[in-house]
């Protein structure tokens, strides 16, 4: 059975994780014969948003702690998450990934990563494992390698962004998954698209079975 590494960055598309694209992507995984075990960053989120309203609250959450909400429980700190244990990695979307694993909601391609995704980004690739990437994910990749082939769906001021670091946008549509040329990195665009929990669904499902092609 092999082991997927999934990073949330929180809970709720705005402030956190998307939940659907996290929870369908543990599904993918279970329903495709593999195993998952989910981290997250202990650390506090930027902000907190009011989902119902869409405004920001003056209260402080934990990234750890909200994503372990997704988890049930059965989360562990990404400062633990050692790639030799796993057979791959895969960082759903959500806003959350681009104000705590990155700056890119504020910097755009000046931002900066979370250092622990840098480095277990950096050793998956060296241990030639799969890596998957997904909604505004994979600008994360572009930031760590420069050159690499990802997508982000087909919003042209993202997409220039991410040419702006080196990385070489494919403009894709719902379920498609894009494959790096030279590397297993896969990348799928989900919820950066006007989707359906479907569509969803079917990004999630493909993007696990190309990874575990490559196992």
């Amino acid at each position: 059975m092999k082991k997927f590494a999934v990073v949330l960055a929180g809970c709720g598309v705005y402030d956190g994780a998307e939940i659907h694209e996290a929870v369908l992507t543990l599904l993918a995984i279970d329903r495709q014969g593999g195993s998952y075990q989910v981290f997250a960053p202990d650390m506090k989120q930027h902000h907190v948003v009011n989902h119902l309203t869409g405004q920001e609250m003056p209260e402080e959450r934990n990234v750890l702690a909200e994503s372990a909400r997704i988890a049930r429980g059965n989360i562990r700190d990404m400062a633990t998450l050692d790639m030799k244990d796993f057979d791959a990695l895969v960082f759903p979307g959500g806003y959350g990934v681009a104000k705590n694993l990155c700056d890119w909601a504020f910097r755009g391609p000046d931002c900066e990563v979370h250092p622990e995704v840098t480095r277990i980004v950096k050793q998956c690739l060296d241990l030639d494992k799969p890596l998957g990437a997904m909604c505004i994910a994979p600008v994360m990749l572009g930031k760590i390698m420069g050159k690499v082939e990802i997508t982000i769906g087909d919003d042209p001021a993202t997409a220039s962004q991410v040419e702006k670091m080196g990385s070489k946008h494919r403009i894709t549509r719902h379920g498609q998954v894009i494959r790096d040329p030279g590397r297993k990195i896969f990348t799928t665009p989900c919820y950066m698209l006007d989707a359906r929990i479907t569509d969803i669904a079917a990004g999630t499902e493909n993007l696990v079975k190309e990874m575990l092609q490559e196992m």
